[in-house]
């Protein structure tokens, strides 16, 4: 399962993981965008499922769980990359409004899928997780105060869960880069969509087996 299924990364995701033989289960919050790359990903009915999902909404994310689940008879994988970027302000120039927005993308989000998809994961027998982070969160940069917080509280959801799945043949892995460089211009301080998804494909390897709670330094 991706999330954020039709962003650069996203799809690029989807369509290396759909050139490899899985079925995919694509979750965004674009009804034209998700039925554009449905199309342009011309999977066979039954190795494909779409929603339109506000992640935040726990209710709506519980239901996704189960319909992935009755589609495919469980969950092996899920790559969340939902989550936009807030900064410019100082702590005091910060709004409740952005305090909110940030923590609801990246923290809320990633609570709501955990909860609901981790018991599918765990009864898999194996499975990979997977996230995106900034390299910043160790060592946080000014004015983007609430971004990195989120972050830092996402990254910790994520070592939760690999601690808790560590039994279960379920690794949870998070890539850290310092920026993901869709148009190869930042030559020397972003990370290519390319260089993130080959790194997804190593994490959901068989050599790949024992790394967990791990955060992976692709900068």
């Amino acid at each position: 399962m991706i999330t954020g299924a039709t962003g650069a990364l996203g799809s690029k995701t989807a369509r290396t993981f759909a050139a490899r033989g899985y079925s995919l289960a694509l979750l965004d919050n674009d009804s034209n965008k998700l039925d554009s790359l449905a199309r342009d990903l011309d999977l066979p009915g039954e190795r494909l499922f779409t929603a339109v999902v506000d992640l935040r909404d726990g209710e709506a994310v519980h239901s996704a769980g189960e319909a992935v689940s009755a589609k495919f008879g469980g969950v092996h994988g899920l790559i969340h990359l939902v989550g936009g970027w807030l900064g410019g302000k100082t702590i005091p120039e910060t709004s409740m409004d952005d305090f909110t927005s940030m923590f609801g993308q990246h923290v809320q989000t990633t609570f709501h899928l955990f909860r609901s998809f981790m018991p599918l994961l765990a009864k898999s027998g194996w499975g990979r997780v997977v996230t995106v982070s900034p390299s910043t969160v160790p060592d946080p940069l000014p004015k983007r105060g609430v971004y990195t917080a989120a972050k830092a509280a996402q990254e910790n959801l994520m070592l939760t869960l690999a601690a808790e799945l560590k039994e279960s043949n379920v690794t949870a892995n998070i890539i850290q880069v310092k920026a993901i460089d869709v148009d190869a211009s930042r030559k020397g301080t972003g990370t290519t969509p390319d260089e993130i998804v080959a790194a997804m494909v190593y994490l959901f390897s068989e050599e790949a087996s024992k790394v967990t709670g791990a955060r992976l330094p692709l900068y």
